[in-house]
């Protein structure tokens, strides 16, 4: 007869085992890292990663920003005092709301310093942001959110940026070279959406719209699949009427 044993082995599940091991992958960098570095660290096969990488971000564990992943304010929680966990609206915050709320990845850029900066992306498994495939920081000709902010800057400064990162098509749809890209920049209507359809990437529809946050130059904006591209402006119209509630709030412009 057999008795049960307390060196029984566990029913273990899989996917929270890898999920772990990521965050554990996560928290050695504190500046972050990309997702093939942390597949690689994890011991994981690359797709499996990326659903992971995705769900963790999705319930806030994790967060993604200028193409690495970092803790989210779920794991900070974890270990941060019960009197902590009631705080303001961030920038990362807020995103994550507009996902849920709109059904699309949301983006937050500003240009700081000379550079093009994505400090915060929220997207989800059945709204997948973007791939940076070609850096945004170097491609703003070629994006929504890059083509918004550089059309806030000064003509000095935007002269001097693209002396820095040359205009060259991404796609056969991207401007074609840097005077094509001034025009389009001139004829932008202030505080007016800024579209770009398969500039950046193909199958992809993107539109960005600028935030006034103090002297901050800074843009919101998001993205759909081409065949979804009907979803497009109303979506961006209902961000828009976000932003301009939640820019009340003197937090959200400072974290900007």
């Amino acid at each position: 007869m057999t008795t049960a044993s307390s060196t029984a082995v566990p029913t273990l599940i899989g996917s929270v085992q890898r999920a772990l091991r990521l965050l554990e992958a996560v928290g050695t960098h504190r500046d972050g890292a990309p997702a093939k570095q942390l597949a690689r660290e994890a011991g994981l096969p690359l797709p499996t990663a990326y659903h992971l990488l995705r769900t963790l971000t999705h319930e806030g564990y994790l967060r993604r920003e200028n193409g690495v992943f970092l803790f989210g304010s779920a794991a900070e929680n974890l270990t941060a005092a019960q009197g902590a966990r009631s705080r303001p609206a961030t920038v990362t915050d807020s995103l994550a709301h507009w996902r849920d709320a709109i059904g699309v990845p949301v983006y937050c850029a500003v240009y700081r310093e000379g550079e093009i900066e994505l400090i915060a992306v929220a997207d989800a498994p059945d709204a997948p942001a973007v791939d940076e495939w070609a850096s945004f920081r170097e491609t703003g000709h070629a994006h929504a959110i890059g083509q918004c902010l550089l059309g806030q800057l000064d003509e000095k400064d935007r002269e001097d940026h693209l002396d820095r990162h040359p205009v060259r098509p991404l796609t056969r749809y991207s401007v074609r070279d840097r005077a094509a890209l001034l025009e389009r920049l001139r004829t932008l209507r202030r505080g007016e959406p800024v579209i770009e359809r398969q500039e950046y990437a193909l199958g992809t529809v993107c539109a960005a719209i600028p935030v006034t946050a103090g002297a901050t130059i800074a843009a919101m904006a998001i993205s759909v699949p081409l065949d979804r591209e009907e979803r497009l402006l109303p979506a961006v119209e209902q961000l828009r009427g976000e932003v301009a509630s939640l820019l009340r709030s003197f937090v959200f412009s400072i974290s900007i």
